[in-house]
Protein backbone atom coordinates (compact mmCIF):
# COMPACT_ATOMS: atom_id res chain seq x y z
CA UNK A 1 0.00 0.00 0.00
CA UNK A 2 0.75 3.69 -0.02
CA UNK A 3 1.41 5.65 3.15
CA UNK A 4 3.01 9.01 4.29
CA UNK A 5 6.45 8.13 5.96
CA UNK A 6 8.43 10.44 8.23
CA UNK A 7 12.16 10.07 6.81
CA UNK A 8 13.70 12.38 9.32
CA UNK A 9 13.65 16.52 10.65
CA UNK A 10 12.10 17.72 7.63
CA UNK A 11 10.94 15.15 5.43
CA UNK A 12 8.06 12.82 4.34
CA UNK A 13 7.43 11.14 1.75
CA UNK A 14 4.15 9.22 0.30
CA UNK A 15 5.71 5.62 -0.61
CA UNK A 16 5.09 2.52 -0.75
CA UNK A 17 5.16 0.16 2.52
CA UNK A 18 4.04 -3.26 3.55
CA UNK A 19 0.40 -3.31 4.24
CA UNK A 20 -0.70 -4.16 7.94
CA UNK A 21 -1.56 -7.27 9.42
CA UNK A 22 -3.12 -8.33 12.50
CA UNK A 23 -1.05 -8.61 15.14
CA UNK A 24 -3.24 -9.24 18.14
CA UNK A 25 -6.75 -10.57 18.45
CA UNK A 26 -8.11 -7.19 19.64
CA UNK A 27 -6.04 -5.56 16.06
CA UNK A 28 -8.52 -4.25 13.17
CA UNK A 29 -7.41 -3.45 9.91
CA UNK A 30 -9.33 -0.56 8.69
CA UNK A 31 -9.46 1.18 5.04
CA UNK A 32 -8.74 4.34 5.08
CA UNK A 33 -11.42 6.57 3.52
CA UNK A 34 -11.07 9.89 4.87
CA UNK A 35 -8.02 11.45 6.89
CA UNK A 36 -6.83 14.54 7.81
CA UNK A 37 -3.39 16.76 9.00
CA UNK A 38 -2.54 17.76 12.50
CA UNK A 39 -0.34 20.59 14.17
CA UNK A 40 1.25 17.84 15.80
CA UNK A 41 1.96 16.26 12.75
CA UNK A 42 4.01 19.34 11.77
CA UNK A 43 5.60 19.32 14.75
CA UNK A 44 7.04 15.99 14.17
CA UNK A 45 8.24 16.64 11.00
CA UNK A 46 10.24 19.80 12.71
CA UNK A 47 11.39 17.51 15.13
CA UNK A 48 9.74 18.48 18.33
CA UNK A 49 8.68 14.66 18.87
CA UNK A 50 11.87 13.24 19.14
CA UNK A 51 10.19 9.37 19.89
CA UNK A 52 8.67 9.61 16.26
CA UNK A 53 11.47 7.53 14.61
CA UNK A 54 12.13 7.71 10.72
CA UNK A 55 10.45 5.16 9.07
CA UNK A 56 6.89 5.81 11.11
CA UNK A 57 3.84 6.24 8.97
CA UNK A 58 2.45 9.11 10.03
CA UNK A 59 -1.43 9.88 11.25
CA UNK A 60 -3.90 9.86 14.03
CA UNK A 61 -7.31 10.79 12.79
CA UNK A 62 -8.91 8.87 10.08
CA UNK A 63 -12.32 7.90 8.95
CA UNK A 64 -12.64 4.49 7.52
CA UNK A 65 -14.28 0.64 6.65
CA UNK A 66 -13.46 -2.19 9.31
CA UNK A 67 -11.43 -5.03 6.53
CA UNK A 68 -10.02 -7.66 9.26
CA UNK A 69 -10.83 -7.59 12.78
CA UNK A 70 -8.94 -10.45 15.55
CA UNK A 71 -10.68 -12.95 17.20
CA UNK A 72 -11.59 -11.19 20.58
CA UNK A 73 -12.90 -7.96 18.76
CA UNK A 74 -16.70 -7.75 19.85
CA UNK A 75 -18.20 -4.70 18.92
CA UNK A 76 -17.42 -4.27 15.34
CA UNK A 77 -16.80 -5.92 12.04
CA UNK A 78 -15.96 -5.93 8.44
CA UNK A 79 -17.96 -3.61 6.62
CA UNK A 80 -18.61 -0.87 9.41
CA UNK A 81 -17.73 2.46 9.06
CA UNK A 82 -15.89 3.55 12.16
CA UNK A 83 -14.32 6.54 13.41
CA UNK A 84 -10.77 5.90 14.49
CA UNK A 85 -9.58 7.71 17.83
CA UNK A 86 -6.38 9.54 18.32
CA UNK A 87 -6.03 7.42 21.68
CA UNK A 88 -5.96 4.09 21.68
CA UNK A 89 -7.69 2.29 24.77
CA UNK A 90 -6.40 -1.05 26.37
CA UNK A 91 -9.74 -0.36 28.99
CA UNK A 92 -7.76 -2.78 31.63
CA UNK A 93 -4.91 -0.75 33.35
CA UNK A 94 -5.25 1.81 35.52
CA UNK A 95 -5.46 4.68 33.94
CA UNK A 96 -8.23 3.52 31.50
CA UNK A 97 -10.21 2.36 34.60
CA UNK A 98 -10.40 6.00 35.52
CA UNK A 99 -11.06 7.07 32.23
CA UNK A 100 -7.74 8.35 31.19
CA UNK A 101 -7.11 6.41 28.14
CA UNK A 102 -4.48 9.10 26.82
CA UNK A 103 -2.41 7.93 29.85
CA UNK A 104 -3.10 4.22 29.06
CA UNK A 105 -0.13 2.25 30.45
CA UNK A 106 -0.89 -1.27 29.02
CA UNK A 107 -0.16 -0.17 25.52
CA UNK A 108 -2.29 2.41 24.09
CA UNK A 109 -2.79 5.98 24.95
CA UNK A 110 -1.26 7.98 21.55
CA UNK A 111 0.24 5.45 19.73
CA UNK A 112 -0.53 5.65 16.27
CA UNK A 113 1.50 7.66 14.43
CA UNK A 114 3.28 8.53 17.25
CA UNK A 115 4.56 4.37 18.83
CA UNK A 116 3.11 2.48 15.60
CA UNK A 117 2.39 2.92 12.47
CA UNK A 118 -0.69 5.74 11.56
CA UNK A 119 -3.29 6.35 9.31
CA UNK A 120 -2.11 8.67 6.92
CA UNK A 121 -2.30 5.63 4.51
CA UNK A 122 -4.42 3.56 2.75
CA UNK A 123 -5.36 1.44 5.89
CA UNK A 124 -3.80 0.94 9.44
CA UNK A 125 -3.95 -1.44 12.33
CA UNK A 126 -5.69 -0.20 14.83
CA UNK A 127 -4.79 -1.86 18.44
CA UNK A 128 -7.80 -2.56 21.32
CA UNK A 129 -10.31 -2.14 18.41
CA UNK A 130 -13.32 -2.40 20.63
CA UNK A 131 -12.39 0.75 22.34
CA UNK A 132 -10.00 2.31 19.77
CA UNK A 133 -12.81 2.85 17.23
CA UNK A 134 -16.72 4.09 16.96
CA UNK A 135 -19.24 2.79 14.89
CA UNK A 136 -20.82 6.31 12.33
CA UNK A 137 -23.99 6.53 12.32
CA UNK A 138 -25.11 7.02 8.49
CA UNK A 139 -26.27 10.93 9.36
CA UNK A 140 -23.00 12.04 9.64
CA UNK A 141 -20.73 12.65 6.87
CA UNK A 142 -17.29 11.12 6.78
CA UNK A 143 -15.27 14.57 6.24
CA UNK A 144 -17.20 15.78 9.34
CA UNK A 145 -16.42 12.85 11.23
CA UNK A 146 -12.81 13.01 11.35
CA UNK A 147 -12.61 16.08 13.04
CA UNK A 148 -14.04 14.14 16.08
CA UNK A 149 -10.57 11.70 16.12
CA UNK A 150 -8.79 14.33 17.83
CA UNK A 151 -9.41 17.94 17.75
CA UNK A 152 -12.61 18.50 19.11
CA UNK A 153 -12.11 16.28 22.19
CA UNK A 154 -9.12 17.70 22.88
CA UNK A 155 -10.48 21.36 22.46
CA UNK A 156 -13.43 20.14 24.66
CA UNK A 157 -11.05 18.27 27.37
CA UNK A 158 -8.02 19.99 27.34
CA UNK A 159 -9.31 23.33 26.85
CA UNK A 160 -12.51 23.62 27.63
CA UNK A 161 -13.20 21.88 30.94
CA UNK A 162 -9.46 21.82 32.23
CA UNK A 163 -9.74 25.42 32.14
CA UNK A 164 -13.43 25.14 33.91
CA UNK A 165 -15.57 27.14 31.74
CA UNK A 166 -18.37 28.52 33.44
CA UNK A 167 -21.44 30.91 32.25
CA UNK A 168 -20.48 34.52 32.37
CA UNK A 169 -16.55 33.91 32.09
CA UNK A 170 -14.28 35.81 29.82
CA UNK A 171 -12.41 33.42 27.80
CA UNK A 172 -9.37 33.87 25.63
CA UNK A 173 -8.29 31.70 22.82
CA UNK A 174 -4.24 32.15 22.05
CA UNK A 175 -4.01 30.44 18.31
CA UNK A 176 -6.97 30.38 16.10
CA UNK A 177 -5.99 27.05 14.15
CA UNK A 178 -8.29 23.91 14.23
CA UNK A 179 -7.61 23.27 17.79
CA UNK A 180 -8.59 27.03 18.83
CA UNK A 181 -10.98 27.05 16.96
CA UNK A 182 -12.85 23.79 17.75
CA UNK A 183 -12.35 25.24 21.43
CA UNK A 184 -14.54 28.32 21.01
CA UNK A 185 -17.48 26.12 18.96
CA UNK A 186 -16.61 23.72 22.12
CA UNK A 187 -16.74 26.66 24.67
CA UNK A 188 -19.84 28.17 24.06
CA UNK A 189 -21.66 25.13 25.07
CA UNK A 190 -21.07 26.77 28.65
CA UNK A 191 -22.19 30.41 27.87
CA UNK A 192 -19.34 32.48 28.81
CA UNK A 193 -19.67 36.14 28.70
CA UNK A 194 -17.10 36.64 26.17
CA UNK A 195 -14.54 34.77 23.61
CA UNK A 196 -11.55 36.82 22.90
CA UNK A 197 -9.53 34.95 19.77
CA UNK A 198 -5.85 35.72 19.32
CA UNK A 199 -3.68 34.73 16.52
CA UNK A 200 -1.30 36.23 13.70
CA UNK A 201 -3.51 35.34 10.70
CA UNK A 202 -6.41 37.16 9.82
CA UNK A 203 -8.10 34.20 7.85
CA UNK A 204 -7.84 32.94 11.15
CA UNK A 205 -9.12 35.21 13.20
CA UNK A 206 -12.04 36.02 10.44
CA UNK A 207 -13.05 32.23 11.31
CA UNK A 208 -13.00 32.65 14.34
CA UNK A 209 -15.74 35.40 14.42
CA UNK A 210 -17.94 33.54 12.50
CA UNK A 211 -17.61 30.47 14.68
CA UNK A 212 -18.32 32.47 17.86
CA UNK A 213 -15.81 35.02 19.01
CA UNK A 214 -16.51 38.09 20.23
CA UNK A 215 -13.74 39.99 19.40
CA UNK A 216 -10.44 39.20 17.96
CA UNK A 217 -6.60 40.66 17.95
CA UNK A 218 -3.14 39.50 16.00
CA UNK A 219 -0.28 39.25 18.54
CA UNK A 220 0.32 42.89 17.21
CA UNK A 221 -2.20 44.57 18.47
CA UNK A 222 -1.80 44.32 21.65
CA UNK A 223 -4.05 41.80 23.01
CA UNK A 224 -3.24 41.74 26.21
CA UNK A 225 -4.02 45.12 26.86
CA UNK A 226 -7.28 44.44 24.57
CA UNK A 227 -8.16 41.68 27.34
CA UNK A 228 -7.36 44.36 30.19
CA UNK A 229 -9.79 46.73 28.63
CA UNK A 230 -12.48 44.32 27.92
CA UNK A 231 -11.89 43.08 32.02
CA UNK A 232 -11.63 46.54 33.61
CA UNK A 233 -8.00 45.69 34.64
CA UNK A 234 -9.18 42.31 35.91
CA UNK A 235 -7.84 40.16 33.51
CA UNK A 236 -9.46 36.50 31.69
CA UNK A 237 -11.30 34.17 33.82
CA UNK A 238 -9.76 31.34 31.32
CA UNK A 239 -7.09 31.36 29.11
CA UNK A 240 -6.53 28.67 26.75
CA UNK A 241 -3.05 27.71 25.00
CA UNK A 242 -3.38 26.71 21.66
CA UNK A 243 0.20 27.05 19.81
CA UNK A 244 2.95 25.48 21.79
CA UNK A 245 5.24 27.98 22.00
CA UNK A 246 7.00 29.98 24.69
CA UNK A 247 6.09 33.50 23.91
CA UNK A 248 2.38 31.96 23.19
CA UNK A 249 2.47 30.29 27.03
CA UNK A 250 3.81 33.44 28.35
CA UNK A 251 1.55 35.14 26.98
CA UNK A 252 -1.56 33.46 28.52
CA UNK A 253 -0.40 33.56 32.02
CA UNK A 254 -0.06 37.42 31.52
CA UNK A 255 -3.58 37.30 30.94
CA UNK A 256 -5.42 35.55 33.00
CA UNK A 257 -6.70 36.97 36.34
CA UNK A 258 -6.26 36.48 39.94
CA UNK A 259 -8.08 32.82 40.37
CA UNK A 260 -8.02 32.01 36.84
CA UNK A 261 -6.82 29.39 34.89
CA UNK A 262 -4.79 28.42 32.24
CA UNK A 263 -5.18 25.70 30.14
CA UNK A 264 -2.34 24.58 28.20
CA UNK A 265 -3.51 22.38 24.52
CA UNK A 266 -0.70 23.44 22.87
CA UNK A 267 2.34 20.83 22.07
CA UNK A 268 5.57 22.76 22.80
CA UNK A 269 8.95 21.64 21.67
CA UNK A 270 10.63 23.83 23.27
CA UNK A 271 11.21 25.10 27.33
CA UNK A 272 8.87 28.18 28.55
CA UNK A 273 9.36 30.07 31.56
CA UNK A 274 6.85 30.14 34.29
CA UNK A 275 7.52 33.08 35.88
CA UNK A 276 6.45 32.25 39.42
CA UNK A 277 7.53 35.21 40.65
CA UNK A 278 4.20 36.82 38.95
CA UNK A 279 2.29 34.01 39.49
CA UNK A 280 2.82 32.45 43.10
CA UNK A 281 0.56 34.98 44.68
CA UNK A 282 -2.08 35.28 41.97
CA UNK A 283 -4.08 31.66 43.07
CA UNK A 284 -4.00 30.98 38.89
CA UNK A 285 -4.52 27.36 38.50
CA UNK A 286 -2.37 25.92 35.55
CA UNK A 287 -3.60 22.79 33.64
CA UNK A 288 -1.81 20.62 30.85
CA UNK A 289 -3.23 17.57 29.33
CA UNK A 290 -3.37 14.95 26.40
CA UNK A 291 -6.86 14.09 25.46
CA UNK A 292 -8.48 11.09 27.06
CA UNK A 293 -10.90 10.82 23.74
CA UNK A 294 -13.36 10.08 26.70
CA UNK A 295 -16.07 12.88 25.34
CA UNK A 296 -15.81 11.05 21.99
CA UNK A 297 -19.26 9.75 22.13
CA UNK A 298 -21.00 12.56 23.34
CA UNK A 299 -19.78 14.41 20.92
CA UNK A 300 -20.29 12.11 18.05
CA UNK A 301 -24.00 11.96 19.26
CA UNK A 302 -24.23 15.85 19.13
CA UNK A 303 -22.50 15.91 15.42
CA UNK A 304 -25.66 13.93 14.58
CA UNK A 305 -27.83 15.66 15.81
CA UNK A 306 -26.69 19.01 14.09
CA UNK A 307 -25.78 20.34 17.91
CA UNK A 308 -21.88 20.86 17.28
CA UNK A 309 -20.88 23.04 14.01
CA UNK A 310 -18.43 20.92 12.55
CA UNK A 311 -18.47 21.60 8.81
CA UNK A 312 -16.84 24.65 8.67
CA UNK A 313 -13.14 23.67 9.45
CA UNK A 314 -12.47 21.89 6.61
CA UNK A 315 -11.07 24.43 4.23
CA UNK A 316 -8.93 22.07 1.82
CA UNK A 317 -9.76 18.56 -0.05
CA UNK A 318 -7.46 16.63 -1.50
CA UNK A 319 -7.22 13.12 -3.12
CA UNK A 320 -5.86 10.26 -0.57
CA UNK A 321 -2.06 10.35 -3.21
CA UNK A 322 -2.19 13.99 -3.08
CA UNK A 323 -0.31 13.94 0.63
CA UNK A 324 2.97 15.42 0.08
CA UNK A 325 0.82 18.90 -1.64
CA UNK A 326 -1.84 18.69 1.82
CA UNK A 327 1.69 19.06 4.31
CA UNK A 328 2.70 21.82 1.72
CA UNK A 329 -0.55 23.60 2.07
CA UNK A 330 -1.02 23.30 5.80
CA UNK A 331 2.73 23.95 6.96
CA UNK A 332 1.56 27.28 5.30
CA UNK A 333 -1.45 27.75 6.56
CA UNK A 334 -1.09 31.72 6.75
CA UNK A 335 -0.51 31.91 3.02
CA UNK A 336 -2.92 29.53 2.13
CA UNK A 337 -5.85 30.29 4.28
CA UNK A 338 -5.71 26.24 5.12
CA UNK A 339 -7.79 25.86 8.94
CA UNK A 340 -8.15 21.77 8.42
CA UNK A 341 -6.88 19.66 5.40
CA UNK A 342 -8.56 16.62 4.73
CA UNK A 343 -7.79 13.60 1.95
CA UNK A 344 -9.70 10.88 1.09
CA UNK A 345 -10.72 8.78 -2.09
CA UNK A 346 -10.11 7.52 -4.27
CA UNK A 347 -12.76 4.81 -2.75
CA UNK A 348 -11.35 0.88 -3.47
CA UNK A 349 -14.05 -0.87 -5.59
CA UNK A 350 -12.95 -3.99 -3.76
CA UNK A 351 -11.28 -4.80 -0.93
CA UNK A 352 -8.83 -7.81 -0.30
CA UNK A 353 -7.11 -7.96 3.82
CA UNK A 354 -4.13 -9.14 4.95
CA UNK A 355 -4.12 -12.09 6.49
CA UNK A 356 -2.56 -12.49 9.96
CA UNK A 357 1.14 -13.90 10.44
Amino acid sequence: MKALVFRGTGEVAWQEVPDPKVEDAADAIVRVDAVTLCGTDLHIVKGDVPEVEPGRVLGHEAVGTVVETGGDVRTVRPGDRVLVSCISSCGRCAFCRERRYGQCGGGGGWVLGHLIDGTQAEYVRVPFADLSVHPLPSAVDSFDAVLLADIFPTAYEVGVLNGGVRPGDTVVVVGAGPIGLAAIITARLYSPGRIIAVDLADSRLAAARRLGADATATADEGPEQLVADLTDGLGADVVMEAVGVPETFEMCTRMVRPGGRVANIGVHGKPAVLHLEDLWIKDVTLTTGLVDTSSTPMLLRMTAAGRLPVSGLVTHRFELGQMEEAYDVFGRAAETGAIKVALGGPQHTAVQAAGPG
